[in-house]
């Protein structure tokens, strides 16, 4: 049986807290984000469509910034990148961190300086090496030993590259087992335990091409505690003794990843940045203070606490069905703009825009248009009982992971993304049309 209950109107402060802070509801239904009313972006960029925050944007990577004074911050662009976006966080002060050579091409052919850009991936194409090298990227992190006499020989004789290592400190911390990426027997990384990280660190020091700067961890994703970060600084300052008293080598940098946790939901924990800044620092001094080390430069590379938050989805409603006890709100996006529910059940807080929304509120599951029974958008969340196919829903904390994660599923063509600011909306990346997807088909 289908509970009811009464629909608060306006939105309260607890909901308006998963919004970007510019998030405003003059009247009922009327949200708007940037200045910016969510229905006049639906009108003219149609939906779906993804709105951006850049004002969010700008106040989080000075956030970091001022809560890490004496770190560098390295913007993961893996969460979401766009010429723009790279345009702000350099502005910022911030660096990049990338995974391929299609991130780092984007980056630095929009002007984004190559000295702050490191590279990542488990599995670096030629491609992507030879293009870190071409356009002088500031690091690349070795994530396993075959990458060493492969790197050393792109470089050449006469040339130098900064390298760091990524190593697998043996904790389990994240949100979800498929974004845990701090534990052994996993693809990233190599491990402290068995010795493949002191193995290729000995590697590295053999080649002349490869200058060694640092260590570098990435625990996982949805991170909300600080205790793993403060694990991780001792067993990794921890490996840097052992390497001082093997070699003599003293490492100036200390990369401990992102992963830094958000709420998606009312009621959700995210991670303390505050708390995390000031303890890490703490202990990282008193480890090395006790190893007799130099304190390292540290390096956060927080990715969706910057842009997640940032963005919000828009949506309309194109049908809604009741089946026994359920009803589906189906939309004109899904899976092929936001895969995340089906990869790993991350549940959001959809709302209805436009109008006021005064009926009684069912809890209804919001799904997508694809052809896949695991097409949900948001499972057992509540709406206006008499919710119809032409309205509009929007769904916050929408900026990180969606579009970057997008497929060509059903070839229903990705979203655009429109930037608001100061009452202004700019389209960013235009929607992907029949046209796109028609010219890339070049064989019969």
């Amino acid at each position: 049986m289908t509970t009811f209950q009464t629909l608060p109107a306006p939105a309260t402060a607890a909901e308006l807290s998963l919004w970007p802070a510019s998030a405003t509801e003059p009247r009922p239904g009327a949200l708007t984000v940037g200045g910016v009313p969510l229905t006049d972006i639906a009108d003219r960029f149609g939906t779906p469509v993804y709105v951006l925050d850049e004002a969010e944007v700008r106040d989080r990577c000075r956030t970091y910034r001022n809560a890490f004074p004496d770190a560098e911050i390295l913007y993961a662009a893996k969460a979401f990148l766009c010429r723009a976006m790279a345009h702000w966080t350099a502005e910022e002060g911030l660096g990049l961190d990338v995974c391929s050579a299609g991130e780092l091409e984007l980056a630095v052919t929009t002007g984004f300086p190559p000295d702050r850009i490191v590279l990542h991936g488990n599995a670096k194409s030629p491609r992507d090496l030879d293009t870190a090298l071409r356009l002088g990227v500031g690091r690349i992190v070795i994530d396993s030993p075959s990458e060493v006499p492969r790197l050393a020989a792109a470089v050449g004789p006469g040339s130098r590259q900064k390298v760091m290592v990524r190593v697998v400190p043996g904790i389990s911390a994240g949100g979800h087992e498929k974004i845990r990426t701090g534990t052994d027997g996993q693809k990233f990384g190599l491990s402290i335990t068995d010795g493949y990280a002191q193995h290729a660190i000995a590697r590295i020091l053999d080649q002349p091409q490869l200058h060694l700067t640092g260590l570098h961890c990435h625990l996982g994703s949805q991170i909300t505690s600080v205790r793993p970060y403060l694990v991780a600084v001792r067993r990794l300052v921890g490996l840097m003794t052992r390497l001082y008293e093997q070699h003599g080598l003293v490492l100036p940098e200390l990369d401990l990843g992102g992963g830094h946790g958000i709420a998606y939901r009312t009621g959700e924990q995210s991670l303390d940045l505050t708390a995390l800044a000031r303890k890490v620092r703490t202990e990282l001094a008193d480890a090395c203070t006790a190893a007799g080390l130099p304190v390292p430069r540290l390096i956060i590379e927080p990715g969706r606490a910057i842009v997640g938050p940032a963005g919000v989805a828009v949506y309309h409603v194109l049908s809604v069905k009741h089946t026994g006890d359920h009803v589906f709100v189906a939309v004109d996006g899904g899976m092929s703009d936001n895969p995340r529910p089906a990869l790993y059940g991350v549940r959001y807080a959809p709302r209805l825009i436009g109008r006021p929304g005064t009926a009684e509120r069912a809890r209804v599951t919001v799904v997508g248009r694809h052809c896949e029974a695991g097409d949900v958008l948001a499972a057992d969340v509540e709406l206006p009982a008499d919710v119809h196919p032409g309205d509009l829903l929007a769904v916050p904390v929408a900026g990180a992971y969606h579009l970057s994660m997008a497929s060509g599923y059903n070839l229903v063509g990705r979203p655009p993304v429109a930037a608001v600011r100061d009452g202004l909306a700019r389209l960013l990346v235009r929607r992907e049309s029949i046209e796109d997807i028609r010219s890339r088909d070049v064989g019969l």
